[in-house]
């Protein structure tokens, strides 16, 4: 009996019909998709990866996927009753079902998807948020963000987004409509996707380092599996321990992320975070504003009351100045009577001393004295006799009396 051989065709054929055979209905997988491409004509292929025990690694285990034009139609009608939270990208975690199918023309097994479960994505994010969220807590970090100092006019302000997206533009607009002196130091880097987790750390690294006053991280409006990184463990920690305070504007209203729990704040668009921003300016300078128009109130009543008391003053000083001349006119009159009397009694007391020295001066008038009988002897020299001794024998002396002088000489009586 000979050997049967088969042609390539047929070897895939029968590998189809064996798959056929061993799985005839349709299978659940789970996984983590990567790698999605959509071509020409509609088909979508990716691959659905078990990712490895180390972040960044080799997965453990990975299975191409293909789904046809016609059955992503029915898998988009799916997302859509989820009001479009979850997207078909790379990084998700996905549970799809399908069927095990062999390509014969390509020589490739895979996996043809034909629906999706929107919950158990959604339910595996809710779990993974819930599980940080209780870890962030547990460190303490949840609220670490909230506790760095914010500089009272920050005008240098850091910006990590997607360069030339939507945010971006609408955060450069609402600083430059400001008509404040803002300084915008940009970070691009990706806002989804695989990877995505790591260029934002990278952001942030490197706006902390330009010593920038708070950084804002943007990123537009999406699904909920768009939005992922920003539940994701590495941004949210490296959010936590930012050494400057980091606001977020994260897609639409109702979107709240784990990177929004632990910023020091969060905004609901970018456009918001923006304007958080420009409101801390203004609300500065109003309070500038304010502190200068006390100050002035405060130096006009300074200056008004110094007037009054000017005023006052002179006042005092004036009827002070009235009753001093006043009182010194009655001081002067006063001074002028009493002086007058003074002087009235010292003239008259001058004018009795005088009488009493002039009759004084008469009574010992020498030539009334002579006139009584007295005499003056004088030696012709001028000196007073005394005494006999002044005038020994031989002496000319010169008496004068009343009427005239009588010269004699002095002769010993012997």
């Amino acid at each position: 009996m000979s050997e049967q051989t088969l042609s390539v065709s047929e070897l895939g054929t029968l590998i189809r019909f064996a798959l056929d055979q061993l799985l005839p209905e349709s299978i659940w997988v789970e996984g983590e998709l990567r790698g999605k491409r959509t071509v020409r004509n509609g088909h979508v292929y990716f691959d659905l990866v078990e990712p490895g025990d180390t972040p960044g690694g080799a997965p453990n285990a990975t299975i191409p996927v293909v789904l046809w034009r016609d059955a992503k139609e029915r898998v988009n009608r799916l997302l859509k009753r989820h009001s479009e939270s979850i997207s078909m990208d790379d990084g998700v975690r996905i549970r799809i079902q399908g069927v095990p199918d062999y390509w014969v023309a390509g020589g490739r097994l895979q996996f043809r998807m034909t629906a999706i479960d929107p919950t158990f994505t959604l339910g595996v994010m809710a779990a993974d948020r819930a599980a940080l969220l209780s870890a962030l807590a547990g460190e303490g970090l949840l609220g670490a963000n909230a506790q760095r100092s914010l500089p009272p006019v920050p005008l240098r302000v850091g910006l990590a987004t997607s360069l030339g997206s939507a945010a971006h533009a609408d955060i450069v607009t609402v600083l430059e409509q400001s008509g404040l002196g803002f300084t915008l130091v940009e970070a691009d880097t990706a806002v989804q996707g695989i990877g995505a987790e790591d260029r934002i750390v990278a952001a942030l690294d490197g706006l902390e380092a330009a010593n920038v006053d708070l950084v804002l991280l943007a990123r537009g409006g999406g699904s909920k599996t768009d939005l992922a990184v920003f539940d994701h463990p590495l941004v949210a920690r490296r959010i936590a321990t930012a050494g400057v305070p980091v606001f977020t504007g994260i897609g639409h209203d109702i979107d709240r992320s784990v990177a929004d729990e632990v910023a020091f704040a969060a905004h609901t668009t970018p456009t918001a975070a923006a304007q958080a921003v420009v409101a801390l300016v203004i609300a500065w300078l109003r309070r500038l504003d304010q502190v200068a128009q006390r100050l002035a109130e405060r130096s006009r009543a300074v200056v008004a009351e110094a007037s009054s008391q000017e005023v006052a003053f002179r006042r005092r000083l004036a009827h002070s100045s009235t009753a001093r001349v006043a009182q010194a006119d009655t001081t002067l009159t006063s001074c002028r009577d009493h002086i007058t009397r003074t002087a009235r009694h010292a003239i008259r007391s001058a004018e009795l001393r005088l009488a009493s020295a002039d009759t004084r001066s008469r009574a010992n008038d020498p030539q009334r004295t002579l006139a009584r009988g007295w005499s003056i002897t004088r030696t012709k020299d001028g000196r007073l006799v005394r005494s006999v001794d002044d005038a020994p024998p031989g002496t000319v002396i010169a008496t004068r009396v009343a009427d005239g002088i009588i010269t004699s000489t002095i002769v010993d009586d012997e």
